[in-house]
This record gives structure tokens, C-alpha cells and sequence, in this order.
């Protein structure tokens, strides 16, 4: 895959092993927009790679290096995510510019760096996750239109669990234990509820518990056969 060098000078040391992948979108108006405020030292954010629209990929901050990226955050009782994680920003306008379907180019340039950055550091599908996952009170990306479906297929990202679906009748506080045990911040409750759905039940992102809800998060729960991540 050729990566093409764009640094950026806003890194430090990490202070975590790498067991994380982080997947954003720029959330500008265009490409260049994102690419400049990624490269300012003033701005003090960063991220490892970008995928630009033709499927380019832009290297920016070095694997070894702690990207600024993931900002206040928590996955799985990790609080300085950016330590253990690698940060891949795909460009979209995202919410407030006019968010639209991430384009085929992206997907297809994705899908490799991925796969290339998993295998290398054994970071397990349920550690690829999105910003608004670790960030649930401040952050949408990459949104309800990014296809988790493709990586799933390839191994690549937790799927949708839709087999033999068993609602467990949790109270809404059995809910949050179960959501927390999972890997999310619920200190603000109902954030919470919405990143998950977001990112498992995207058709539907109402900040409700329902059935469909409890049974989607027991499914990602129960034990998985042996070897599988």
C-alpha cells in the first residue's frame, strides 16, 4: 500500500501499548481544510493516517508516536486512549457540513491499513472501534452511515449480532452495567445508550432501551468459540 508522508508535528511519547484502532471522520468542509488543521501546531490535533475521497492514504504521525486524536475519552477502563490507540481519520463532512455515505475508495483503501495495523499489534475486533464510542457526550463519528458491515465481513470489526436473538429482560440500570462491562463510558447515561446504538442498531437512534437493544448487547456478550476474537 503506498502511504503518502504528510506529516504532522502535534505527537508525543506513548505511554501505552497500541491495542486500540480509532476510526474517525474529518468532520470539515473539505479535504485540504482537515489535512491543515491535522498539520497546525496550533490546533494540537493529529492522526496517525487519513483516507482522502480517491482512497489515498496520508501518513501523519509515526505508529510509535501518540497521536492526538481521540481527546477525552474511555474504552474498555483505558482513559488515556490516545496512548493505546491508532487514530485513521476518513475525510467526510460529517454532521454539521453535510454528512453523506462514505465513498467506495475509502472503504477499499481502509480495509488493508486495517488489516495490516490489526494483525501487527493483535488488537481484537472489539477494540476497533469508533470516536463516538470512546466519546460518546462529544463525538457522532464516523456516524450511523459508516458501513461497519464491510469490515465485519472481512474480519476486521465487530458485526451486528442478528442470530438467535434472546431479549434478557435487564432493567434499564441492568442495561448500563451490561453497556459498561462492554467497553463504554456510562457516567452520562443516555450518550451512552445513543453511541451504541449509533453503532450496532444505526436505523434507529432514539436513546430507548428496548428488546432489540438489550438482545443486540447480550449477543456481543456471550462467550465467542474458541480463536474467535
Amino acid at each position: 500500500m503506498k502511504i503518502i508522508d504528510t506529516p504532522s508535528p502535534n505527537f508525543d511519547e506513548r505511554l501505552l501499548p497500541v491495542s486500540i484502532v480509532v476510526l474517525h471522520y474529518t468532520g470539515m468542509q473539505t479535504a485540504q481544510a482537515a489535512i491543515d488543521r491535522l498539520c497546525d501546531p496550533e490546533a494540537k490535533v493529529s492522526a496517525h493516517y487519513l483516507i482522502a475521497e480517491d482512497g489515498q492514504v496520508l501518513g501523519m504521525v509515526a505508529e510509535d508516536k501518540r497521536a492526538w486524536h481521540a481527546g477525552k475519552s474511555r474504552w474498555r477502563g483505558i482513559e488515556d486512549v490516545n496512548s493505546a490507540s491508532i487514530g485513521i481519520e476518513i475525510v467526510n463532512p460529517g454532521h454539521e457540513f453535510g454528512y453523506r455515505p462514505f465513498l467506495e475508495e475509502q472503504i477499499d483503501a481502509l480495509v488493508p491499513l486495517l488489516a495490516d495495523i490489526k494483525e501487527r499489534y493483535g488488537i481484537t475486533r472489539g477494540n476497533v472501534v469508533g470516536h463516538s464510542d470512546i466519546a460518546p457526550t462529544r463525538k457522532q463519528d464516523p456516524g450511523e452511515l459508516f458501513p461497519w458491515s464491510r469490515l465485519a465481513k472481512v474480519r476486521l470489526a465487530l458485526p451486528r449480532p442478528t442470530q438467535k436473538l434472546m431479549d434478557p429482560m435487564w432493567t434499564d440500570a441492568g442495561f448500563l452495567v451490561a453497556l459498561e462491562r462492554f467497553g463504554y463510558d456510562v457516567s452520562d447515561k443516555l450518550a451512552a445508550i445513543v453511541a451504541f446504538q449509533r453503532r450496532f442498531r444505526p436505523e434507529l437512534i432514539d436513546g430507548v432501551i428496548d428488546g432489540e437493544c438489550r438482545s443486540i448487547l447480550l449477543a456481543l456478550l456471550l462467550p465467542k468459540p474458541t480463536g474467535d476474537d
